[in-house]
């Protein structure tokens, strides 16, 4: 009995395998295609998931080993330290004058010995100062980038390398405080530079490395992705250039702190894709958020330092609120002023007669969305894509008017001037300030004919020269009287040392005055 079954456990057995056989011979293996593609006979080719807009495009994830990015980067990258020397300065002593402003302007009794070496004002020195920060060499023959804050206002400048323990002595070749931009050399062939890569081609969730001195450490490499473009924070505003300050950051959450300033911000080829300029912190120190000046701005500041010796800046003559400013507005006040919350570009408000626009034929309340075929999403962006031209460059403008789009070919560009001349740095530009002229009422009001309101004060002769502050009204210059900008630009070009003389109105009607020399380090006071 129990062979009987043994032996029927076997055919049974038997005939399951070879049931099996059968089946999966004729069915199974003639489908086999219908489970693996192209030959391949251990792993499906493609994976089930459907990705709209990838064909043709490769799947593979950025590397998450930066060694040769940073192995490109470091040797590239310069710790720069600067020493700002003692230094005199009027402050603008009260002359306790108490008769009228007018009298005084008029009065040539009251420029008399007072203004002529007398008086009681008086100088003082403010204490030297040193300072750390990077740059990045853009030349195997010495020119380096930097911030502009960096160096401002450093009479000497020392360049070390990573790659060499040895120091240089740099020059400033030139600098612009609109966009923290300046050019630096040392006098060295054969050195280590980086390749500008497209600042255009970086997206929001790359990888990017900071390579700078921070903290006055040897070379540091930090890793983070892009967070934003096209950021304005309106740090440059306090720069001295309120009116022109041009603000499209690159932000990122690699480490950033003091030091870093002037660093290199590298794509994961180790490709120069910003400068390191700023980061958003309530204690001083990184928090989160890093800023870089993205590079397809800097090649134009730079290329024009280098060429003209100042940035040939173009203008397209139009005015327009900020993000920010629009963020702040009620719907009622946006509507008051005709402008919309919704739309995606930059909406004009003004259109300044004689500029680039008028010419183009742009009105009040037309909204911007390209220039030169690249898209303005918003008013942050179009200062950066202006401030790549330069005045006598051709371009086009896109812009919405009655929701149709309308594009304008051939527009050339022009200076602050309304024109295409190349634009030359003055001694009023060195002074390093922002002007007004007063209108006929406010001057009236002050009891005076005329004047010039020192509206701001950034880098240049007046912050390392004086006391001075915003408000000032500066009423003589020398012995001239001074009712517009170009009478004061006049007396600044006829006389190396001379008074400021004015009052600040708030004060009431003191007059005060400042000592100032326009020919003391002559092209290195428009830092």
């Amino acid at each position: 009995m129990k062979f009987k079954q043994i032996v029927a456990t076997v055919l049974i057995s038997f005939v399951t395998a070879a049931a099996s056989i059968f089946v999966y011979s004729k069915y199974l293996q003639s489908g086999r295609s219908n489970f693996f593609q192209n030959g391949n006979t251990e792993v499906p080719v493609n994976y089930a998931r459907y990705m709209p807009g990838t064909q043709g495009r490769s799947n593979a994830a950025a590397p998450t080993d930066f060694t040769a990015a940073a192995k490109t980067a470091v040797p590239g990258v310069v710790h720069i330290k600067t020493k700002i020397n003692p230094r005199p300065v009027t402050n603008g002593n009260n002359l306790q004058q108490r008769r009228s402003i007018l009298q005084d302007l008029l009065g040539d009794d009251f420029f008399g010995n007072e203004f002529n070496g007398g008086g009681d004002g008086r100088k003082y020195y403010i204490p030297g100062q040193m300072a750390s920060g990077s740059g990045v060499l853009i030349s195997a023959d010495g020119y380096i980038v930097t911030n502009n804050h960096v160096i401002a206002d450093a009479d000497e400048i020392n360049v070390s390398l990573s790659t060499e323990n040895k120091s240089f002595k740099a020059k400033l070749i030139g600098a612009d405080p609109s966009t923290d931009l300046a050019v630096i050399k040392i006098e060295a062939k054969a050195l280590p530079y980086l390749l500008y890569g497209n600042s255009d081609n970086v997206e929001i969730g790359q990888w990017v490395l900071a390579v700078g001195y921070p903290l006055n450490l040897d070379a540091t490499v930090t890793a983070g992705i892009v967070s934003a473009k096209s950021r304005s924070i309106g740090i440059n505003r306090s720069g001295g250039k309120v009116n022109t300050a041009i603000e499209s950051f690159i932000q990122t959450d690699a480490a950033v702190n003091q030091g870093n300033s002037g660093g290199a911000l590298v794509n994961t080829s180790g490709e120069l894709v910003g400068i390191n300029s700023a980061i958003a912190s309530p204690t001083g120190s990184y928090a989160g958020y890093s800023y870089a000046i993205p590079v397809n701005l800097i090649k134009k500041v730079v290329n024009d330092i280098l060429k003209y010796g100042n940035v040939q800046r173009a203008y397209l003559g139009v005015k327009y609120p900020t993000q920010a400013a629009i963020s702040a507005m009620s719907d009622e006040q946006l509507k008051e002023i005709g402008i919309r919350r919704d739309v995606n570009g930059a909406q004009i408000t003004e259109v300044i007669p004689n500029g680039s626009a008028a010419a183009a034929g742009l009105r009040s309340g037309d909204v911007i969305t390209a220039i030169n075929g690249v898209n303005i999403p918003g008013p942050s962006q179009i200062g950066e894509q202006v401030a790549r031209y330069k005045p006598g460059d051709k371009i086009s403008i896109t812009y919405l008017r009655d929701d149709k789009e309308v594009t304008v070919n051939n527009v050339i560009m022009k200076n602050v001037k309304g024109n295409t001349d190349v634009v030359k740095i003055t001694t009023l530009d060195r002074l390093g300030v922002e002007l007004s002229e007063l209108d006929k009422e406010d001057a009236a009001n002050m009891g005076i004919n005329g004047g010039v309101r020192v509206t701001d004060i950034g880098n240049g002769i007046i912050k390392k020269q004086t006391t001075m502050a915003p408000g000032f009204v500066i009423l003589k210059a020398g012995n001239t009287s001074i009712t517009s900008v170009s009478a004061l630009s006049n007396a600044l070009d006829q006389q190396k040392t001379l008074k400021l003389i004015g009052f600040y109105p708030e004060k009431g009607g003191n007059i005060y005055y400042y000592n100032i020399n326009t020919g003391t380090g002559a092209g290195t006071e428009n830092l």
